[in-house]
């Protein structure tokens, strides 16, 4: 059918299973003893510095055989290479090359941010913005154990490396402010052809702090760099359970008409919700650590197929519980429902292959107010207005910039196509809508 495949590639680190690992410590003068981070423990005893786990507790593991602490940004059974070290980067290269000799399309690059620490091993400082209410590991500023200067070199070699391939994409996991994560499509040479832009999942659901978000991005990518948008992902809730399905309809119609290639996360486009799932059925080791809400098992539940046991999904036992509206909530529902928000996804994807200027077309933000975000999709004669109102009331749009004269193209109440506009539009709550201009 002309899919791509793209593997997700774990580069920070390994299994403490890894025959790497077990190698490394075995002993303080194994060959593979600096592939991973050892250090001793703190002159007072204890571990090297304050460094944490995002999934809870120090990053440091204590190893009684040889005496000495390995880090772990994520799990103790996770133990990070020690990329600084030119056997790592030449074995991991060669890792990414088998892949691509297999006919691999390209890599999700997984936490690729952590990738380098500080050589001196500093302290973290603390984060003056840190709320009892947030993840205990967002006490520190992890400013010395992620997005450090040297990781550009290491994922310049990776560019290298695809750019031997013919049509390869790397894309890379960055939860990054703006001007930073966009350092990572290359700074003195290509790096990331996608690094992941997650401001969609981040931000508040408000149509002023989004637009500006969206204009700020646009303005600070780089020359030929080409953008990107998320809506959800296995780490954040659902978008349905963020801003409630008749919002996610908006968001869609959002995510699919912006410049750039859009991720859409599976379950997402029939309107999966966060499913509560009980204690004894808990499997993210976040939940398990740092407990308080943290865990991310609700947006991970199975894929809604049918009404059929398990939602069609497995006949055996699934991982995590499955949502209860899902014999109303699946595919099969959906599939010949002309207003459901399945068909919308479908509507708007066929919209984007059928237009280049909602695919390949420039982008112009136009002013608007209170909760309407609204902006331009131009290739050469081809323009479509896009307004978003991102409140739940009726509202009118106007805009002196253009000549606001053509036809719906397409509603997220699926209703109103081919309906005339002329100097202004009214939206209902919660409605998005494609306008071809013809003015």
């Amino acid at each position: 059918r002309g899919m791509r495949v793209l593997l997700d590639f774990v580069a920070n680190h390994t299994s403490d299973q890894h025959p790497w690992f077990l190698e490394s410590r075995s002993s303080r003068q194994s060959p593979k003893r600096d592939w991973y981070i050892w250090r001793d423990a703190a002159p007072g005893g204890g571990p090297p510095n304050n460094w944490l786990s995002a999934f809870g507790g120090s990053a440091w593991e204590w190893d009684a055989e040889t005496g000495q602490y390995y880090f772990h940004a994520f799990l103790k059974e996770q133990p990070d290479l020690n990329w600084r070290n030119p056997d790592v980067q030449r074995a991991m290269l060669d890792a990414m090359r088998f892949w691509f000799d297999r006919g691999v399309d390209g890599f999700r690059l997984d936490a690729i941010w952590h990738l380098i620490k500080d050589g001196q091993f500093r302290d973290n400082p603390p984060n003056p913005d840190y709320k009892p209410t947030d993840s205990p590991y967002h006490r520190l500023l992890p400013v010395f154990t992620t997005d450090r200067p040297e990781i550009h070199p290491v994922l310049a070699m990776m560019r290298r490396l695809a750019d031997e391939y013919d049509e390869r994409v790397l894309i890379g996991e960055i939860y990054l402010p703006v001007e930073r994560l966009v350092t990572y499509y290359g700074l003195s040479e290509p790096e990331l052809h996608l690094p992941y832009n997650f401001q969609l999942l981040l931000l508040p659901w408000d149509a002023r702090r989004i637009q500006a978000t969206i204009d700020v991005y646009e303005a600070l990518l780089p020359s030929g760099a080409w953008p990107n948008w998320v809506l959800g992902n296995h780490d954040r809730p659902r978008i349905a359970s963020r801003v409630g399905r008749a919002q996610a309809r908006v968001a869609t119609m959002l995510l699919l008409t912006l410049r750039g290639t859009p991720t859409i996360y599976y379950g997402d486009e029939i309107g999966m919700v966060n499913v509560e799932i009980p204690p004894e059925a808990i499997q993210d080791p976040v939940e398990r650590t740092a407990g308080r809400g943290f865990g991310r098992d609700p947006e991970r539940t199975p894929m809604q197929w049918d009404s059929a046991p398990n939602a069609g999904f497995t006949r055996g036992q699934p991982w995590l519980p499955l949502s209860p509206d899902y014999p109303t909530c699946n595919v099969e529902a959906q599939r010949d429902d002309p207003r459901s928000i399945l068909t919308l996804h479908r509507r708007l994807l066929a919209l984007r292959r059928a237009e280049p200027a909602l695919s390949i077309g420039s982008y112009r933000s136009l002013p608007a107010e209170g909760e309407l975000i609204a902006y331009l999709r131009e290739d050469g004669e081809r323009r479509f207005l896009i307004v978003l109102n991102f409140g739940h009331w009726v509202r009118r749009y106007a805009c002196g910039q253009i000549d606001l004269r053509g036809s719906v193209v397409l509603s997220t109440y699926l209703d109103r196509e081919g309906e005339m506009v002329d100097r202004d539009l009214l939206l209902r709550p919660d409605e998005g809508v494609i306008i071809g201009l013809t003015g």
